[in-house]
């Protein structure tokens, strides 16, 4: 019965024991070969690094390099319109104030393309810097499994860890069970052992992802460097072309500020006739309707006092009151009042121009500049009241909103009539565009509260 035990014994320690070396063999085979497959993905990694994902990190700031990135093209198409409307425009006496506002555009944008690529360059940095913080976890756990594992096959080639010396190992037993023990035990090492080398080539292909992604990513920085290089000399070439614009300008103030006093007219005069038009429809809004429609009924004055009646305010009809309610809650999210490409060449109130210090200028809205064939729309649901003709400033539109009102100047055409219920962005006529001017196509805009006027940018979607 002993020798039986013994053969059995012998039997099974020899199938262990090939195969225990089998799997060791293998073990340091792919522990090479992975070896070997890293450092060929690592040069693959290198050639091909412009079509790795970049890992994802905190952007620094208020936005995402995918954000800025977006913003800076926003800023670049602002500025390819405003090149093209300069090109477009002769410089002459009549509109060289209007080309340096939109050389002024031009320079704010190229200024904010360089405040986006210093944050994109800083961006850029934190991502480099995570990069490679990574990599050195990395290297120093793949170094400290490497050194666990070699520990371990330099222990294996140790006389005591031979094939003979397990099989003696397992065949010394006092019992079945506690060669079973020995046997289960030196096959739970080699498990070890072939789960460490996996764990190298896992770790080596990780650090090789992590060197293409550090690779890709410095490749993005100097493109960033190279555009802000660009992007700077762009900037100093159109401050000299400002500096010329306003010398000339200087040249003929006389002619400008003759210029600015007929447009402050013609402005004065389109304010009077459009509060004028806004207090008719207020007495035909008392006469039509009863004053409690708008909810503003007047208190009667105290006795024995004499104070002058309170403004009146246009009375809404019970849908005009909802209308009102829809236009305010839509504030800062308004479509802007013209199709096509624009830039903004004049702002709402009153203005000290920043490089000529006798213009100052008082705008009662907005103006929009665009290119020819552009088209004014309605910003809202309304109704439209007035259509009418002013000097230097064409046809108007006039569209109310409950007791709010869009006004819509500089028309050549108009689409619509006195009456008309219009839609949001349906188009209300062409802009003009003054051939005179080098094709100069300004829309003016405006937004009133009753006989208030209010800021449009306070209100339009930016």
């Amino acid at each position: 019965m002993k020798r039986l035990y013994i053969v059995i014994l012998m039997v099974c320690c020899a199938t262990f024991t090939s195969s225990f070396a089998q799997t060791n063999k293998k073990s340091s085979a792919k522990s090479v070969a992975g070896s070997n497959k890293t450092k060929k993905n690592t040069t693959t990694s290198k050639s091909t690094s412009r079509t790795t994902q970049a890992i994802q990190i905190p952007a620094t700031g208020l936005y995402s390099v995918e954000k800025l990135e977006d913003r800076r093209r926003m800023a670049l198409e602002d500025i390819e319109l405003t090149s093209r409307l300069l090109n477009e425009t002769n410089v002459d006496a009549k509109n060289s104030l209007n080309r340096l506002n939109l050389l002024s555009q031009q320079l704010l944008s190229r200024k904010r393309i360089l405040n986006f690529l210093e944050q994109e360059i800083a961006a850029i940095d934190v991502r480099i810097k995570t990069v490679t913080d990574e990599i050195d976890i990395l290297d120093k756990d793949l170094a400290k499994t490497k050194e666990n594992y070699a520990k371990s096959m330099q222990n294996q080639q140790q006389e005591h860890r031979t094939a003979q010396y397990k099989m003696l190992l397992v065949l010394s037993a006092e019992n079945l069970s506690q060669s079973y023990r020995r046997m289960r035990y030196l096959r739970e090492y080699s498990d070890w052992q072939k789960k460490e080398a996996k764990r190298i080539i896992i770790k080596q292909n990780e650090i090789a992802l992590r060197k293409a992604e550090l690779e890709k990513t410095r490749g993005e920085k100097q493109e960033l460097l190279a555009q802000r290089e660009q992007e700077n000399k762009k900037l100093e070439g159109e401050q000299k072309l400002q500096q010329k614009e306003v010398a000339e300008l200087n040249k003929k103030q006389k002619d400008l500020q003759k210029q600015l006093q007929q447009k402050k007219k013609e402005a004065d005069a389109l304010n009077k006739q459009i509060e004028a038009l806004i207090t008719e429809d207020i007495k035909a809004s008392e006469n039509s309707r009863p004053a409690a429609a708008s909810g503003t009924a007047a208190k009667p004055a105290a006795s024995g006092t004499a104070s002058p009646p309170p403004p009146a305010n246009y009375r809404m009809t019970e849908s005009e009151l909802h209308l009102s309610k829809d236009f305010v809650g839509n504030k800062g999210k308004l479509p802007y009042p013209l199709t096509g490409k624009f830039t903004i060449v004049s702002t709402f109130g009153e203005h000290q121009h920043q490089e000529l210090t006798y213009v100052r200028t008082n705008n009662n809205g907005i103006d929009i500049q665009t290119t020819s064939g552009a088209e004014a729309r309605a910003i809202f649901n309304g109704v439209v009241t007035r259509v009418f003709v002013m000097p230097g400033y064409n046809n108007n539109v006039i569209v109310r909103h409950g007791d709010y009102l869009t006004v819509y100047s500089n028309l050549s055409q108009v689409y619509v009539k006195a009456g008309d219920s219009v839609g949001t962005q349906q188009a209300l006529g062409k802009i003009f565009t003054d051939t005179e001017k080098g094709n100069e196509t300004i829309l003016h805009f405006q937004i009133w509260k009753e006989r208030t006027k209010l800021n449009p940018l306070s209100w339009i979607r930016r």
